[in-house]
């Protein structure tokens, strides 16, 4: 720790707001966490005014590059960084950001070779482990305090990119940006977050790994900005986590894919919506990471290797890799499927609490499911295995235990040959927008009946 200390630094920055306390030039848009940068500043008068933040930041390089998140400079007019051993302030600029990790490049010149941290390989990280976070809550410098490493690979918290350390370490307002450090004094995290909902610290913190953070340090300093692979998939964890999904698609793991880009690479390679993803690049895909990471880390135009299955078969393809920006100018890709507004529909009897109907009812058109066929969701009972599961109204049901359904009939059919205690897959094409149609694979045990 003592080794870290002179190398973690106070950063504080001013930011005009217009009379309306508004700021004149912020677009931070809506924001996954609790406001953890923690803000000083007076009620608006008439006038423009200073809005000033506190944060912290760690440096990299001797020559006064700092690491810190991007929340903690967006869009600030004036930073200052502000070493633990003087009182002099610094004037930094912003070499580059990565919104998408919440990390940030900013540069001080002091003339002269400054203290480092040393960061660690943040893979070697094992729940459970002691770690120390050091930062600047409340502008209180220097502070450090004692917790361990709760869970790894945390996701779903904030953004696509974002998967973190959680730590049960006290970490507070003004801690943003500050170090994680493992018990020989290796950086192996960057705090950014405390619970979304939180006032402060209530024994849940989160810390990017540093691996992540050297990544796109080195991207930034070398291009200035963050490139990353893409080959036009869309999933989600939650759904490939679900033991009788993969079963019934002949996987013992990976990652089931709910949409793949038109004209994408993966497209272009054969893979479709419905396949699961085992292997990238001989590697199996157990969580999102594992098929995300080597792909986005991937030099564009290279290949990964792409083993899945569909239907049973294992299938290979070598991916090529492209600008994650150009494929996807319009939209920041989330990997959640969105919920489309519910339909009114004609209520008729339920099965496992679906209520389902023809497309062609209330105003349904085989157009808006892209003219594929299917039994139309249109009510869910609550507590039941439909909920459960999680169905929506507007969903279309294609399959059931790989059987088709083309309509309402036939679903009713099948579902009068389901037993109490037998597995049960639907295969569902759910709206995600306008444009595209997720596929979902719903799968639960047919309850007992009461």
């Amino acid at each position: 720790m003592e080794r870290d200390e002179p190398a973690v630094v106070n950063i504080s920055t001013t930011q005009v707001i217009d009379k309306k306390g508004q700021p004149q030039s912020r677009g931070r848009g809506a924001d996954p966490f609790h406001d953890f940068f923690n803000r000083f500043f007076d009620a608006p008068n008439e006038g423009p005014e200073a809005e000033r933040s506190l944060g912290s930041g760690i440096i990299v390089d001797k020559k006064g590059f700092i690491l810190t998140n991007n929340h903690v400079v967006e869009q600030a007019t004036k930073i200052q960084v502000q070493l633990n051993t003087e009182s002099t302030l610094y004037t930094a600029k912003v070499i580059g950001v990565d919104k998408e990790t919440d990390l940030a490049v900013i540069k001080i010149e002091a003339n002269r070779d400054l203290p480092i941290v040393k960061l660690g390989n943040s893979s070697g990280v094992h729940v459970g482990d002691w770690v120390l976070a050091i930062g600047s809550p409340f502008g209180l410098q220097a502070t450090v305090t004692a917790g361990i490493i709760s869970a790894r690979d945390r996701g779903n918290v904030g953004r696509q990119f974002q998967h973190f350390l959680q730590t049960d370490a006290p970490i507070n307002p003004g801690n943003s940006g500050g170090p994680l450090v493992d018990m020989s004094g290796s950086v192996i995290g960057i705090n950014t977050a405390i619970m979304p909902g939180g006032r402060g610290y209530e024994g849940v913190g989160f810390a990017l790994p540093s691996n992540m953070a050297l990544n796109v340090y080195n991207q930034i300093v070398e291009h200035g900005k963050v490139t990353r692979g893409s080959i036009g998939v869309t999933f989600t964890e939650e759904q490939s986590a679900n033991p009788i999904v993969l079963r019934e698609l002949g996987a013992a793991n990976g990652m089931v894919l709910q949409y793949v880009e038109p004209e994408s690479p993966a497209a272009k390679a054969g893979i479709q919506a419905g396949d699961v993803v085992t292997t990238v690049n001989g590697k199996p895909v157990k969580t999102g990471s594992d098929l995300v990471d080597p792909i986005t880390q991937t030099s564009i135009g290279n290949k990964v290797h792409v083993v899945y299955m569909r239907g049973g078969t294992q299938h290979e393809a070598d991916v090529t890799v492209e600008d994650r920006a150009r494929l996807f100018p319009d939209r920041v890709s989330s990997y959640q499927d969105e919920q489309t507004p519910a339909r009114p529909a004609q209520a008729l009897p339920a099965d496992l609490g679906l209520r389902i109907e023809d497309i062609g009812a209330n105003g349904t058109r085989r157009s808006d499911f892209l003219n594929a066929r299917g039994a139309v969701v249109s009510g869910i009972d609550p507590a039941t295995f439909a909920e459960d599961v999680g169905f929506l109204r507007g969903d279309l049901i294609q399959e059931l235990n790989h059987q088709q359904v083309n309509s309402a009939a036939d679903y009713r059919k099948l579902m009068a040959a389901l037993k109490p205690g037998q597995d049960v897959v639907f295969k569902v094409l759910r709206h995600a927008d306008n444009e595209r149609m997720l596929t979902i694979f719903l799968a639960g045990v047919v309850p007992q009946l009461r």
